[in-house]
This record gives C-alpha cells, structure tokens and sequence, in this order.
C-alpha cells in the first residue's frame, strides 16, 4: 500500500462565496468585504486553473469534473470532504455538516469512476448525518495508509464513534485527540493541523493541548519512522498544515502547498520537507481566505 498517488480528482468551482454555514466551526474563513462577489469568483476560477495547470504540469494525472450551477453549492472546490478512494477500490461517502455542502455528493461522479474502474465498492455514511453525527472526509480523518493508521481531531465535524467504527471497517488502528487553535476554538478539520507523507509527517503540536494526547501522536509518528515537522499556530493559520505528499508518473515526490503556507516556513523546515519531495506551492489566497481551506482540501486523492 503506497501513501501517495498520481491520480487525483479536482472540482471546478462554480458558485464559490463565503459560506454561512460552515463559519461557526471553522475559524479559518474570512471574508472578503471590498469586492464584489463576482470579483471573488474570477479570482478563485483563475486561481483554480493555474492549481491544475501545476499539478498536470508535474505529470499528474488529473480529474476535473465541474460543480453543477444547481443546487448552488459554495464549497464544491473541496471535494476531499464527502469522498475518498482506497487502494481495494473502495470509495467511502461522508456524513458532512453543513446541510448545504450534502448536494456536493455527486452520483455522475462516482459512476463515472465506476467505469474507469477506480471503484468497486461504495460505503456510504452519508446515512448518520440524520442523527447529527458527521465525519468529513480526509478533512477529519489523515491517514497514515502504509502503517494503516488514522488520525483525527474530535469536533463538530468529526465524530469519535464514527471515526472509530469506520477504522474498524477498514482495519486501521485510530488516534484520536482534541485540538484547538490559540483561542481556544476547536480546530475544525485534522488536515489543517497536521499532514501525512511516506517519510514525513508535519504537526501543530501546540494545538493538542493535553500533554497525553500530544505524546501518544507524536510516538505514533516517530515510532512508524516519520521525520517530525513541527509548525506553530502562526504557520497553522498560513495553512502550513495542509500539504498534501503526491507522486508523479515518474515516482517522484511531491508535496502540494499553498504559497502562503510556503513563505510561513522558516528554511530549516523547508530543507527538512524538500529531501521528501519537491515543494510545489500555488498561489490559492483568496480560495482560502474565503473558503478556510487550502490545498489539501482542493484534492481528493484516487488510489
């Protein structure tokens, strides 16, 4: 089992505005008051096209399937949330918070996938969003898959006991912890505090704020030979937590980040992330101002 892939799926946007209903709980979104809502969405449509460009540009094999005009769906650009795909040919369908983020799971997707034959198997948990209990994607859950670990921060978004029955399913031991940024807000996702590469692994230690819980994640690491990349708050909300680690069609490394994310690392960190793999950042500000996500959360990875 591989940790990364070359094969990735991308939505392009196409009704991308600040989200009302995911602000509560993620403190990373901010919006944009001095332009207009059609300025946001050329600067995030253009911004999107280049993110693309990139990853292509780099031999990687690239899905883009484009958001439907309806329903109206504001955070369609982060498809990481509602599915991810396994090296079995599972793909899992997550219960998401938001009640208007639930449209952006999408059948024509999935069955277009069937026949490229990267699915023979759906499980659905879309289910539990009836009983309030969510689980959204490698949002909350960061998967370490050569170990057959899982990673997640509780919060509103990420339910223990779903968490835990679906680690069981897939028979991966879990890690799971509370998180929270400087003031004291529940980190919304995993992906923001932390991410996962074969070598590598990249942590807001400070954010786990119980010492226990801030060990038993960094022995897990340590112990499955990751080097550890420590990051601060400041670099956390520049979204220096959410790389994600790929491979070309050559098997090179590569590890995606946003351009703010690469200017908040010291040179130290950046020669301690480069013998994994080349950095690979893409200018994504006003995705993520706005959105509250970056990279990571743009890429739903195929296996």
């Amino acid at each position: 089992m591989k940790q990364t892939t070359n094969t990735v799926l991308l939505i392009r946007p196409g009704n991308f505005v600040f989200n009302t209903q995911t602000a509560a709980s993620n403190a990373f979104q901010h919006e944009i008051k001095n332009e207009t809502a059609e300025t946001i969405k050329q600067k995030v449509f253009a911004e999107f096209e280049l993110f693309a460009e990139k990853l292509k540009s780099k031999g990687i094999s690239v899905f883009i399937f484009n958001d439907t005009e309806q329903p109206q769906k504001p955070d369609a650009i982060f498809p990481n949330n509602w599915i991810s795909f396994h090296a079995d040919g599972t793909a899992i369908l997550y219960p998401l918070c938001a009640p208007n983020r639930r449209t952006e799971r999408r059948m024509d997707i999935i069955d277009e996938l069937k026949k490229k034959n990267y699915i023979t198997h759906l499980l659905d948990l879309s289910v539990h969003e009836k009983e309030n209990k969510f689980l959204e994607g490698t949002g909350s859950i960061v998967f370490d898959h050569i170990n057959k670990i899982a990673y997640a921060c509780l919060s509103a978004r990420t339910n223990k006991e779903l968490f835990i029955n679906l680690c069981a399913q897939l028979n991966y031991k879990p890690i799971y912890f509370n998180a929270y940024d400087k003031n004291g807000q529940e980190i919304y996702h995993t992906n923001v505090m932390m991410c996962i590469g074969e070598k590598f692994a990249v942590v807001c230690r400070d954010s786990i704020t119980a010492a226990k819980e801030a060990e038993a994640v960094i022995d897990s690491l340590r112990t499955t030979n990751h080097e550890v990349i420590e990051i601060t708050f400041e670099q956390m909300n520049s979204f220096a937590g959410n790389m994600l680690a790929l491979h070309d069609n050559q098997n090179k490394n590569i590890i995606v980040l946003s351009e703010n994310a690469l200017m908040s690392l010291t040179s130290a960190q950046k020669t301690a992330l480069e013998k994994y793999g080349e950095l690979l950042a893409v200018g994504i500000n006003t995705t993520e101002t706005i959105g509250g996500g970056s990279a990571r959360c743009m890429i739903a990875e195929i296996f």
